[in-house]
């Protein structure tokens, strides 16, 4: 059943994948807002269910200006390679809670840096019709390919290359502190994914304000239903 499964999603990424573009569809100078994205997840009642957070977050003063939430079942299951189905609906039923329209999302996840460039962030963007961007704390190996760590300073980094294409990058965003693995998700280049994540760091977190919220506000949330229900 499963591989009936994955043989469906497989096509529906292959056939995603021949329409990404990794350029800008936009000016970086008229930025405004930015999103963070990023679900948490419990069982009840034999149930998996969810809760998505996001958090819009503005560019330039990097204040927070609205986080909305949504709690779900969720019913497809967990298959490595294919979080974006699972994820996906719950995602866009929250988007549509926004006040705001941010002009770039960012998700807790990868995006083009996925064995079939189609991380979570850059599957999104279909569905949101947004550049996107692709923040993970750790590396999901591809194939063989290891990366190389930056050197111990901030704004260093070090991209992952395979076959001859950039498929992410490691940045380091503080002195001491692990790197984090950025991708490009749809309708943006590297380097501009590169100069928007440092732009949104501060001293708290080795991630970008907008998913640094989100993650929070997820376990919040998460701690706050999860209490409830008890």
């Amino acid at each position: 059943m499963e591989n009936k499964i994955t043989e469906n999603f497989d096509k529906i990424q292959y056939d995603l994948s021949q329409n990404i573009k990794l350029e800008n569809s936009f000016s970086q100078d008229n930025i405004q807002l930015i999103a963070g994205v990023d679900l948490a997840y419990w069982e009840e009642d034999e149930k998996t269910i969810a809760v998505c957070c996001i958090c819009v977050v503005d560019f330039l003063t990097k204040a927070i200006i609205e986080t909305k939430f949504l709690k779900d079942e969720i019913k497809v299951p967990y298959i490595p390679g294919y979080l974006s189905f699972r994820e996906l609906p719950l995602i866009i039923n929250t988007f549509k809670t926004l006040s705001f329209d941010p002009e770039i999302v960012m998700f807790d996840g990868n995006g083009y840096l996925h064995p079939r460039n189609m991380g979570i962030a850059t599957h999104a963007s279909f569905h949101l019709n947004k550049p996107t961007i692709g923040i993970a704390k750790s590396y999901l190996k591809i194939g063989a390919v290891d990366f190389v760590m930056p050197s111990d300073k901030e704004g260093a980094f070090t991209d992952i290359v395979i076959n001859g294409t950039i498929y992410g990058r490691v940045l380091r965003t503080h002195k001491h502190v692990k790197p984090i693995f950025i991708s490009c998700g749809n309708w943006i280049d590297i380097d501009t994914v590169t100069d928007i994540t440092l732009a949104l760091i501060n001293n708290e977190s080795r991630l970008p304000i907008p998913v640094r919220q989100a993650d929070l506000e997820t376990k919040k949330m998460r701690k706050r239903f999860v209490k409830y229900e008890k």
